[in-house]
């Protein structure tokens, strides 16, 4: 089946709502018009044709209405043109209420109530009798515009959130799927090193990258870990990285009871990283780590001992790759300071509540 015909079975259905909502209207409308006709035979005869002629009136309106509104659906769509469309189905509509009223009117009083003669048509009395069927069509009119609006608007709504979330998750996978590669990029680069500095080392700290490396691949599809389960693979990287550096790595870690808190997985490790890429770590002059907490916010400091040039190539990810990770996660911006003699990164800590 084509796109137009598809439509066309669309356009032309009648549903049984349609109906059941004209005929309330058009028994509304006869009421209104006499109440006392429901009390005797006479009254219900004569509101059997009140009810039929409005009905008929009513059918013709509302559906003009649900025309107007589907073609204006197709060209001319809330979202992109509101005002515009306000302005033209409105008017258009109001337009075809009062010509249709007119039609209706002469077609009632020539061939039922044989009210009309075709030599002096009352053009008067047909336009005064558009005057209730203008006040029905504001009605319908409102009630078909505010449902269609509605309707588009939650339907927009719905795309976009989607079309948020499915940009969001496909960005921090991307940024979750640099990290893997970046970690053992540089372990490898350590380890290429101890290999012919000193094998005996180098066994321990293969060993140490596997216990380290099972963290990273357990925690790789999260997009929150904890930050007792951050911590413990920071100790643990950081004893990695002390079996090459010895005494010229110092590291404090200092938290108290209060790890209730979430944060991006291998946020810390990323920064410790950078950490001990960028600055001297030896015995003359030790590179000193401080891990800490403040006001909900964890803090991770380096004495500042650049290197002169780095041995170690660099892929230009860090602080980027976990302010990006932040900015898809949270409100909270990191925080960064750099003096003279130290290096601070500040971490907002996120509570199941954020979540």
């Amino acid at each position: 089946m084509s796109p137009s015909t598809k439509g066309s079975k669309k356009f032309w259905n009648f549903s049984p709502s349609f109906f059941g909502v004209n005929i309330i209207i058009a028994a509304a409308i006869t009421f209104s018009f006499c109440p006392s006709c429901l009390l005797s035979k006479e009254g219900l005869i004569r509101s059997i044709d009140n009810f039929a002629s409005s009905f008929l009136v009513s059918c013709v309106l509302s559906y003009g209405g649900f025309l107007f509104e589907y073609y204006f659906d197709r060209k001319m769509p809330w979202i992109k043109y509101p005002v515009q469309r306000l302005i033209l189905e409105t008017s258009g509509y109001l337009l075809y209420v009062f010509i249709a009223s007119i039609i209706l009117s002469f077609l009632f009083g020539t061939f039922v109530y044989d009210s009309i003669d075709l030599k002096n048509i009352p053009w008067d009395e047909l336009i005064s009798d558009t005057i209730i069927p203008l006040k029905i069509s504001i009605v319908i009119s409102v009630i078909l515009i505010s449902r269609s609006f509605l309707l588009e608007w939650r339907k927009s709504a719905i795309e976009a959130e989607q079309l948020k979330t499915q940009q969001y998750a496909q960005q921090y996978q991307t940024l979750k799927d640099q990290l893997n590669p970046h970690f053992l990029f540089n372990s490898l680069n350590v380890l290429s090193n101890l290999v012919y500095e000193n094998p005996d080392t180098a066994v321990k700290f293969i060993r140490q990258l596997s216990k380290i490396y099972r963290y990273v691949l357990e925690v790789q599809q999260e997009k929150l870990v904890e930050l007792s389960g951050e911590l413990e693979f920071a100790e643990n990287f950081l004893s990695l990285q002390k079996i090459r550096f010895e005494e010229g790595l110092l590291y404090r870690i200092n938290l108290g009871e209060q790890l209730d808190f979430f944060l991006p997985p291998l946020s810390l490790q990323m920064l410790l990283e950078n950490a001990i890429k960028h600055n001297i770590a030896s015995q003359a002059n030790p590179l000193i780590i401080d891990i800490l907490m403040e006001e909900n916010k964890l803090v991770v400091k380096n004495n500042l001992q650049l290197k002169s040039s780095l041995s170690e190539e660099s892929t230009g990810i860090g602080l980027s790759n976990i302010r990006k990770r932040y900015e898809l996660m949270s409100s909270k911006p990191i925080e960064i300071e750099e003096s003279l003699t130290s290096f601070v990164v500040r971490l907002p800590l996120l509570t199941a509540k954020e979540l």
